[in-house]
């Protein structure tokens, strides 16, 4: 019996956070909503604004990137801006041949007139975060753009983000992801899928209230004084731009988002990768809750609804947490409900989940129509794509799990990079990438387990009833067990 109670305690505090993280999503996409009645009157800004148009650095922080190095290069020289106004870093922390490669290309470059510098160091300290500081110290540019080695802005991107900075008080403008392979798998679907709610309703919702938002690493600019008074890039945490982010706006910085500014860029194609890339990013946003709740509840200067929102927003990949106990513990909840009759209050408990699953549909519809258009015809595209990407984002739960855990007590870990493909069609071979990791993750023999744990979960409605059936689970487990059966599965398989 007080098995049975320890875990209805904590199955039902599970419920009621997903059930307030889905409220909070609700608020966003009301901001959402209401943001996009009001932005259709604001007039956009052109580079008129400027009596002289100021220097731009733009950053490119780069790790053994072979397969992308040239295409990455080749874009940006094609920016739009007055040379001798514009500087280009390539800070290049790599440790094989392409660094040989990378130099010849820059100083064909440099014979064109770019003014674009090879910037290399001896030792790869703080990473990301190390790399964009060393090339700081040397940037001309009252402005500094920052893609990563897979990302491909327009050649307008700076006279469409630089023209925003005429409010002294901004300090970072950040542009849309595009996708430019979203289409070539599953796994890239999954992933455009997911953030595509994050560039749109999550980034609008928060940003249109003044609410805390985050620079995401890549396809944004900062204000060259913003970083510095903020603190500057730190590498205690895996995701620095994120810990940035809120150093700046706890001190006062503003931040702007542009939707209908869209920067195309390359998603992970190889499970591994996307592995790497969710650990890293599920991992800092645990870290940064750590380094940053107590300053924002502390803060007497940020209203209480932004400090609600912000917890929300750096306990965002703590949800894959959550839904993992719900998980785990919803298939000892169908034997408590069935042999316990004064629990049977439990069936009324999983409307909390079946409330909050629709809040989330309704989150994620109106984020895939503003992109890819409203209907019927659309909405039954939607259905089924919005049911396989939550069962695949909770097969994902337990190795996210790990990466939480090890934020939030403290455990630190290297900064592993995203291998790069250069894939953008179904015709494009990615087998033979040298950066692909070849061994099967520990945490692997974990999942599989999982995937029968909840295979029985789904045998369990036949069995936990003398008298009959009880499905109440069966939707939720037979997600969970196709999430964990395609991430081990592919992990094991096809690596795609």
């Amino acid at each position: 019996m007080i098995i049975a109670i320890t875990i209805i305690i904590v199955y039902t505090i599970a419920l009621l956070i997903i059930f307030f993280y889905a409220i909070s999503q609700i608020n966003l996409l009301f901001n959402y909503i209401k943001h996009k009645k009001t932005i259709k009157l604001q007039t956009k800004p052109d580079l008129s604004v400027f009596k002289e148009l100021p220097i731009v650095t733009i950053q490119l922080p780069v790790y053994n990137e072979m397969y992308v190095m040239h295409r990455l290069l080749a874009n940006i020289a094609q920016i739009d801006y007055p040379k001798e106004k514009l500087e280009i870093q390539v800070l290049d922390d790599s440790t094989d041949e392409t660094v040989f490669d990378t130099k010849k290309q820059i100083i064909a470059l440099q014979k064109t007139g770019l003014d674009i510098k090879h910037i290399t160091r001896t030792e790869r300290s703080n990473f990301k975060a190390g790399a964009l500081k060393e090339g700081l110290k040397v940037a001309k540019g009252e402005f500094i753009a920052i893609f990563d080695a897979d990302f491909l802005p327009e050649k307008d991107w700076l006279n469409l983000t630089l023209p925003y900075f005429i409010d002294e008080q901004i300090g970072v403008v950040q542009t849309r992801w595009g996708h430019i392979n979203k289409d070539y798998s599953l796994l890239t679907k999954i992933q455009a899928f997911a953030l595509d709610l994050h560039f749109t309703l999550e980034q609008v919702g928060r940003n249109s209230q003044n609410h805390f938002i985050n620079f995401n690493g890549t396809a944004g600019i900062w204000r060259k004084s913003c970083i510095i008074d903020a603190g500057n890039w730190q590498g205690d945490t895996l995701t620095e731009d994120l810990d940035l982010s809120y150093r700046a706006q706890l001190k006062n910085w503003k931040f702007h988002y542009v939707e209908d500014i869209v920067t195309p860029a390359e998603l992970p194609v190889v499970i591994s990768a996307a592995r790497s890339q969710q650990f890293r990013w599920n991992k800092g946003g645990a870290e940064n809750f750590q380094k940053m709740i107590k300053k924002i509840i502390s803060s007497k200067n940020i209203p209480s609804k932004t400090k609600w929102h912000a917890a929300f927003h750096l306990l965002n990949s703590s949800m894959f947490f959550i839904i993992f106990i719900v998980a785990i513990l919803s298939v000892p909840i169908l034997y408590i409900k069935a042999n316990f009759p004064e629990f049977k209050f439990m069936f009324y408990l999983m409307a909390f989940f079946l409330s909050s699953t629709i809040m989330f549909f309704f989150c994620y519809w109106i984020a895939f129509s503003q992109i890819y258009g409203g209907g019927i015809k659309k909405l039954f595209i939607f259905i089924p794509k919005f049911f396989i990407f939550f069962s695949i984002a909770m097969g994902f739960s337990w190795h996210n799990t790990i990466a939480i855990l090890e934020g939030h007590f403290g455990k630190k870990s290297e900064f592993i990079r995203t291998p790069k493909f250069n894939v953008n069609s179904i015709a494009d071979k990615w087998k033979n990438n040298k950066y692909i990791v070849k061994s099967l993750p520990f945490s692997l023999i974990i999942e599989g387990v999982l995937m029968l744990y909840f295979g029985f979960g789904l045998y369990s409605a036949f069995l936990v009833k003398q008298d009959g059936f009880d499905f109440g689970m069966f939707p939720f487990h037979l997600m969970l067990f196709t999430g964990f059966t395609y991430v081990f599965c592919n992990s094991i398989f096809s690596r795609s």
